[in-house]
Formats: C-alpha cells, structure tokens, sequence
C-alpha cells in the first residue's frame, strides 16, 4: 500500500512517503501545497502520485524526531478553514434492505483536527465521553466543486455520547470535542478491513482495552452511497475544499461501562494498517464570562 506524508521543515512544505519507524531515516522532498493538490487532482490513478511529486523535487534526509519538521494533518489547507469535518452515525448497525442515508453531522472545521500526540479539548463537564476508532475518507473538491477523493486516514472522534443519549437533539453540542487524526493518507480504495485494540491509561497503567472493527465491510451501507448521497449537497461541493469524512465507529469503552476521565491518555492502535493514534484527553477549565 502506497502511503504519502506532509510536513513542515526549516520553512518549507515537504511530502514524504510510507509510515517511518521511530528513529529510520527519511527522505522528505519539497514540493509545494499547490503542486501536491494538483498532482492528486490530475492523477487517473493514485498510487501514481508517489512518483509524481518525487520527480526532480529538491529532497533531504531527517527523522520524525527532527524538532525542525513538523507533520500535517493530510491535505489540510492553508489555515484550516477551507476544510470540514464531519461524519456519519449509526453505521455498524444491522444491514437494511435498500438504502437509507444514514444520520449525518458537523464535527468543525480542519483547525480543529489533531495529530497524535496532541491533547484533546472538551467541554469542562461532559456527560460520557466515548472515542470512537474511525476511517477517515479525504476528498478535495477540484475548479469546479467536483469532490475528488484523495485516500483515506484514520481518526478518532471523541465526543459526549451522555449528553447525545440524554436528548439526541444535543448531537451537535455532543460533537463539540476535538478530533484525533493520523498524518498518513493512504493511497488506495478505502479499506474492506480495518482492526485494531484500544488501550485508555489512566495514572500510567491501563485502565480499559477493547477490540474494534471500523473498515468497510463492518459497515452495513456501500460507502459508495454514503458519499455519493452525501456530495448532492451544493455546500460540500466548494471548489478548493477539503473534506474528512469520519465513516463511523463500532461499540467502544462506553458500552462497557467505562467511563473517560480528565487526563486519560487514550491509545488507538489499528494494527491491520500499523497506524497508531495516542492523545490526552483535556477537560476544559476555561470560563466564558457569560
């Protein structure tokens, strides 16, 4: 599988390519924002993408733990606010005879994602928060607003199913936490099969583990029709835009009883992908002044 990684390094933008292990060499080649979106807009197949950008790039040796480079969340653009997260719900429940759209919502805007390694801020008094193990599909809308897709991530979408289970017109309140996203867009289709384990350590030792499922054929609509039904809404379809669309998640530590605390450090490992995604959860201690 063909894998691409963006980064910023002693002032410039750069790609690298595959998952490099802790401490492995890598080359980074400086290629621009603008060149990598139009490589990937033009591509009739994405895993040539790779030998595009590298061409005659100007390149460089480091490794991840370079203080000078900094890795991106994939595609995100400029500042962030020309991208949008969101999601679909309820879609590891029981398959239906023919299609229904499943529920659908706003997560924020690309600002708001974060890489593992970064906390993750919610409200100062959630009910229940749940993370939830997720594909993470990229599209990036071309001139015209045509929606190309672009790979897939993996995230996580912390949020506050107490509160969305208290009244489910509180879903958007309840998606107001931060998002955890991994830096690596896949090249590919998205995956049939996607595994993995949870691990949630609080005070240094585990505190909850459970098994997840998240990939395609764990879902019970064709992701074809979930996008597709999706992007007939004109406002996704923004030339230049970005978006992530969290494919939803199975059942995790909330339906076990468990409860995520100030503090907790939460580990997603999806280990049919050797992704990993590991971030503090944060409760916010900030006033309004209302």
């Amino acid at each position: 599988m063909s894998i691409l990684f963006q980064c910023e390094y002693r002032g410039g933008h750069h790609v690298g390519f595959g998952i490099p292990a802790e401490g492995d060499q890598v080359t980074l080649h400086r290629v621009t924002e603008r060149r990598l979106r139009e490589v990937i807009l033009a591509a009739g197949d994405l895993l040539d993408v790779p030998a595009a950008l590298a061409g005659a790039a100007p390149t460089v040796r480091t490794t991840l733990a370079d203080p000078d480079l900094r890795l991106r969340p994939p595609l995100l653009p400029g500042t962030g606010d020309q991208a949008l997260v969101s999601g679909f719900m309820g879609t590891h429940k029981s398959k239906p005879a023919e299609f229904d759209p499943p529920k659908w919502f706003f997560k924020g805007l690309g600002s708001w994602l974060r890489l593992p390694g970064e906390p993750l801020a919610v409200p100062a008094a959630p009910v229940a928060l749940i993370e939830e193990p997720e594909v993470v599909l990229v599209y990036l809308n071309d001139a015209e607003g045509v929606p190309r897709y672009a790979g897939y991530t993996f995230g996580n979408d912390l949020c506050d199913i107490g509160l969305h289970r208290r009244d489910p017109g509180y879903n958007p309140y309840c998606k107001l936490c931060d998002t955890a996203i991994a830096p690596w867009l896949f090249l590919g289709e998205p995956p049939r099969t996607a595994s993995g384990r949870t691990i949630i350590e609080r005070d240094g030792v585990s505190a909850w583990e459970g098994d997840f499922d998240c990939g395609g054929d764990a879902l019970h609509h064709r992701i074809a029709d979930m996008t597709g039904h999706l992007f007939t809404y004109p406002a996704l379809r923004r030339p230049g835009l970005v978006n992530y669309l969290l494919l939803g998640a199975d059942q995790a530590s909330f339906h076990t009883g468990f409860r995520i605390a100030d503090g907790d450090r939460i580990r997603i490992e999806v280990k049919t992908h050797g992704v990993e995604l590991t971030n503090r959860v944060r409760f916010d201690t900030a006033t309004s002044g209302v």
